[in-house]
């Protein structure tokens, strides 16, 4: 039986990316959704774990050829999901977990109208610059930027099946969790193997 595509979002800074990890060490059988970007990576990502990096010119290509279930333009830099990544993974039967923010994420429900969205929000927006100024990786100016694209961001929570507060991170992580495995023991998903180990047919 395929897989099912589960969408994580969160403004930047919200705590997703560490969630997903979390998620992908206790969960069997979940897969992961490697996005294609045009930037540069970081010092610690690599590729095919974090992203595929691909130049600009080759994004554009493969956005032509229609390669991609979604993709934007985020701070100059191109991300997109490609459908290989997704169907591949599906096909085998995993379900895939998906780190993208709510554009990507309604474009993601289009073409796959059965993927269940989770936003993560920060506690609180003072919360939530205290950890972008933690990590590091972004200059002043950015730093403000993020925190108004957050700001305009939160909204899209209204839109998704679930949302998780992440004012601890166990606990999000957990609750994260708690969503997959009731998803996956809905009727729907079930009533296949079941009929197929007890050999028996449903009205």
């Amino acid at each position: 039986m395929p897989g099912e595509l589960f969408i994580i979002s969160a403004p930047s800074g919200a705590g997703k990316s560490t969630i997903v990890n979390g998620l992908r060490n206790r969960i069997e059988n979940i897969g992961y959704s490697i996005s294609h970007t045009s930037r540069k990576p970081r010092r610690t990502e690599r590729e095919g774990v974090d992203y595929y990096f691909t130049g600009r010119e080759k994004f554009n290509e493969m956005i032509d050829s229609g390669a991609f279930a979604e993709w934007a333009e985020v701070y100059n830099d191109l991300y997109g999901t490609s459908f290989s990544v997704l169907n591949d993974q599906m096909e085998s039967g995993l379900d895939v977990l998906l780190d993208i923010d709510a554009q990507g994420a309604g474009r993601i429900k289009d073409n796959y109208k059965n993927a269940v969205l989770i936003y993560v929000l920060p506690p609180s927006m003072e919360a939530l610059e205290k950890r972008l100024r933690q990590r590091g990786t972004d200059d002043e100016v950015i730093i403000k930027k993020r925190m108004e694209k957050a700001a305009g961001e939160i909204k899209n929570c209204v839109w998704y099946d679930y949302i998780i507060i992440n004012d601890d991170l166990e606990k999000a992580i957990a609750e994260a969790e708690a969503i997959i495995v009731s998803e996956r023991c809905k009727k729907g998903r079930r009533l296949q193997k079941i009929k197929n180990i007890f050999d028996i047919s449903f009205p």
